[in-house]
């Protein structure tokens, strides 16, 4: 039986579940924790945190966009756009290519601030990688491809005009 690589510790077998399953449920709380604290590094809510990240990864959004992400209203994401422009993380600029629509901006210091704190983490699970062989990193992708897939096919499907 393998050892928990942190701890030396074999993970334990609730109701038979395999190791690694509860490895994953432990990432799954490891990840809600550490949204948690980076939502506090930039002083902001879970929906702030996630329109944040949406406008890291995307760029510039009209409001309209950032609403569709985000599964809320246009009205609630005004809110959510104004408590982010009040705190300095994004800014309301003009569209060029629509002369009466506005885009939301991510402010790059925030992107910086946001990024300073992700790198670290994102880096040490790229180092942990460099440990296995090309073969086992096939594996590695494959088995969380799957787990992935397995997770997806647990949602409900998205409507076509949201996707």
């Amino acid at each position: 039986m393998q050892r928990d690589g942190a701890s030396g510790r074999v993970p334990s077998r609730p109701l038979g579940v395999h190791p690694a399953t509860t490895l994953l449920r432990d990432i799954a709380d490891l990840t809600t924790e550490f949204e948690r604290h980076l939502g506090r590094q930039l002083t902001v809510n879970p929906t702030d945190l996630e329109a944040m990240d949406h406008l890291i990864r995307e760029g510039a959004l009209s409001p309209t966009e950032l609403a569709n992400r985000l599964h809320i209203t246009t009205a609630a994401v005004t809110t959510v756009v104004d408590r982010l422009v009040a705190v300095g993380h994004v800014s309301r600029e003009a569209n060029p290519r629509d002369r009466r629509g506005v885009l939301v901006v991510p402010a790059p210091e925030s992107v910086r601030r946001a990024m300073s704190t992700l790198m670290p983490m994102i880096l040490g699970m790229d180092d942990v990688l460099s440990d296995f062989n090309d073969a086992e990193k096939d594996t590695i992708t494959s088995y969380l491809s799957r787990v992935v897939a397995v997770y997806r096919a647990q949602l409900p499907s998205k409507p076509a005009d949201s996707a």
